[in-house]
């Protein structure tokens, strides 16, 4: 893939990135349990690649703090941090793993990203971002049991998408 298509594509990730929290922000915690900026952060380093996906997982959350005030100052930090590891790490991982399947090249990815992700998330806030008042029951959870419908929604529209659009040829197999 040509190096401006995927430009062009991770800012298009990014913008998503912005407005898909603001509409499910109107429903309770929904950002919480349905995970909107996670999607096209991850969708951004599956399509474009590892360093496109860690520059959509660094501006994503700070251009929608500046601009939305979402997330809030509080917990911008860790989830740039979060975020950045989920783009860098699903366009690595894809990169590097070669089944020989591309659904299973895909779902290995994704869970690799979303697992590192959410551990690099959970030891900063334990060790920078909220020492002293952020334990292992409070980042579980976070991370996986208020979370769990927004992993499912991953699980299932993420390889989705990437499938379809490979299938199309709108993108190639891998970016590297």
């Amino acid at each position: 893939m040509m190096k401006t298509k995927r430009l062009i594509l991770a800012g298009l990730f990014t913008a998503l990135g912005v407005v898909l929290p603001v509409l499910f922000h109107s429903i309770p915690n929904a950002g919480n349990i349905l995970l909107p900026m996670h999607l096209p952060v991850l969708l951004c380093g599956l399509v474009c690649g590892w360093y496109y996906g860690a520059a959509c997982g660094i501006l994503t959350p700070l251009l929608s703090s500046l601009i939305t005030s979402m997330p809030p100052m509080a917990i911008l930090p860790s989830m740039i941090c979060e975020l950045a590891v989920y783009g860098l790490l699903a366009g690595l991982i894809f990169l590097v793993v070669k089944t020989g399947k591309l659904a299973v090249d895909l779902y290995l990815s994704l869970i690799g990203a979303m697992l590192a992700g959410r551990i690099v998330y959970g030891l900063l806030n334990a060790l920078i971002f909220q020492a002293g008042s952020y334990s292992l029951s409070v980042w579980l959870t976070a991370s996986f049991v208020t979370a769990l419908p927004g992993i499912i929604i991953q699980l299932v529209l993420i390889p989705a998408i990437v499938l379809v659009l490979h299938r199309a040829r709108l993108v190639p197999a891998r970016a590297a």
